[in-house]
């Protein structure tokens, strides 16, 4: 918010002086108002390993995240590009595998990744859009530039908490907000809609969308009945749905009706347990059959995973470079193979400098984050790699970039990342805004909701509103 040498961000201002005029029993008293807003809409998440796992509500700050409209239009180019690479790895390695036999990404690293599907070879993907919706998460550098720190390319969450976040922020500055020129995000679930039925129009008139939910008790059940509400589309689970002569049916109380497109919520292992876990009983049997068949699109696609897998985002700036001729817009943060063995000495000789990460792990598990470690987590985390070093990567602790949050009724800096929202069917769209996760945590650099961390409104500004940094 600030400029190093003092004074205020251009893009800022307005809502620095509205700040100046405002107590701190009125900004508390505004905090309260938006956290009676998010109860009564039923805006919650559940916190699993907690002393109960209960739901309770998201935190939320109620100062924006507001993002210059040139600096924004560099993110947008860097996320289509990035996404339209990806798309195209997803759809060689699941059939030519030119990539692979070009060595430009080792061959094991992805045919061994536990989230590459063998089932998915030579399947027919409309538009090669496997990633239906990409939810890819962004800091910004010492520099201040943006890089991406990584991307979630299988169900990605916190949408619901973007757009809940611009409701409650339209009313707790509602004048500052309608004078900033903040650009929209309000088409989203219309967007999220088209996208999914562009998946199906080619062989469907007007395709039937469901989303497919693992139930009431899963983390993000709010978000999937939120956008399906949203959308207009039926929200189901596995038991809703029947398949016969390959076709998918929604049980309705008026008899079956044929479902075209599922916007799945549930993971890979889970959607069909003739194909994949066995034990599953979230999803549809015999459900990849009819996606085999050509009758039903899943998105996003079963097997994208593998280009969300956290050693293979050591290799996208290759990929782009490979698919597009075009160098990253959107850089990554230095990374360490420790399926490389020189890489592995020097990783589990710094641990107390490195976050360690999990290949295949999401939402901040499985992570030791070295200078906010004990010597015993750094030891059970070195013999953790030593027996098997192709599960993790490690990268430079980042100290993320600050934003200003509403603390006990002061205004102070913490932490931020950003996730903006993607979409991609017949064409490629970024959602012209984001949610701005906060580690609320006086000092910590973890933001994942899962691990107590918060969220914020992002406000894009227009081309003609703010000035870049």
């Amino acid at each position: 918010m600030r400029l190093a040498a003092g004074g205020v961000h251009p893009h800022y201002a307005a809502l620095d002086a509205r700040l100046a005029t405002l107590t701190p029993q009125e900004l508390a008293e505004r905090q309260r108002t938006q956290e009676r807003f998010f109860l009564l809409q039923g805006i919650t998440f559940t916190v699993y390993g907690a002393e109960s796992t209960t739901e309770r509500i998201i935190p939320s700050d109620i100062l924006p995240r507001i993002i210059p409209g040139a600096e924004w239009s560099r993110v947008e180019a860097g996320l289509i590009q990035r996404l339209r690479a990806l798309n195209m790895f997803l759809a060689d390695i699941y059939s030519e595998q030119q990539i692979l036999m070009d060595g430009v990404v080792p061959r094991e690293l992805v045919l061994n990744a536990p989230s590459y599907r063998r089932e998915m070879q030579n399947l027919y993907v409309p538009y090669k859009a496997y990633a239906n919706v990409c939810g890819s998460d962004l800091i910004r550098q010492p520099d201040g530039e943006f890089a991406v720190l990584e991307d979630n390319l299988r169900v990605p969450s916190g949408v619901s908490y973007m757009l809940a976040n611009r409701e409650a922020s339209r009313r707790v500055f509602p004048g500052t907000f309608r004078s900033a020129g903040v650009r929209a995000i309000d088409r989203y679930p219309d967007l999220l809609l088209a996208t999914l039925k562009s998946m199906a129009a080619d062989w469907r008139p007007n395709p039937q969308v469901v989303v497919l939910t693992p139930g009431v008790y899963n983390s993000a059940y709010y978000e999937h009945a939120y956008l399906a509400r949203l959308m207009g589309a039926p929200l189901v689970e596995g038991r809703d749905l029947v398949i016969h002569d390959n076709m998918v049916y929604m049980r309705t109380t008026t008899g079956l009706r044929r479902v075209d497109v599922i916007y799945r919520r549930v993971d890979d292992d889970f959607i069909d347990p003739l194909t994949f876990r066995r034990d599953s009983s979230l999803g549809v049997a015999g459900l990849f059959n009819a996606y085999r068949a050509g009758n039903v699109m899943i998105c996003n696609a079963p097997g994208t995973g593998v280009a969300d897998d956290k050693a293979v985002y050591a290799y996208v700036p290759e990929i782009i470079r490979y698919y597009l001729n075009e160098d990253a817009i959107l850089p990554n943060i230095e990374t360490y193979l420790c399926r490389e063995p020189a890489q592995l000495s020097h990783v589990l000789a710094n641990l107390d400098k490195f976050v360690v990460k999990a290949v295949g792990a999401s939402g901040g598990y499985g992570m030791l984050v070295g200078p906010h470690s004990t010597k015993a987590q750094q030891e059970e985390f070195a013999a953790a790699l030593r027996a098997d070093p192709a599960n993790y990567i490690a990268q430079p602790t980042i100290q993320l970039s600050t934003a200003p949050c509403l603390i006990d009724g002061e205004v102070e800096a913490r932490h931020v990342d950003l996730r903006p929202f993607i979409l991609s069917g017949e064409k490629i769209v970024v959602t012209p805004g984001a949610l701005t996760r906060v580690a609320l945590r006086k000092g910590s650099l973890v933001v994942n909701s899962s691990q107590g961390g918060g969220s914020k409104d992002t406000w894009v500004l227009s081309e003609s509103k703010g000035e870049p940094r």
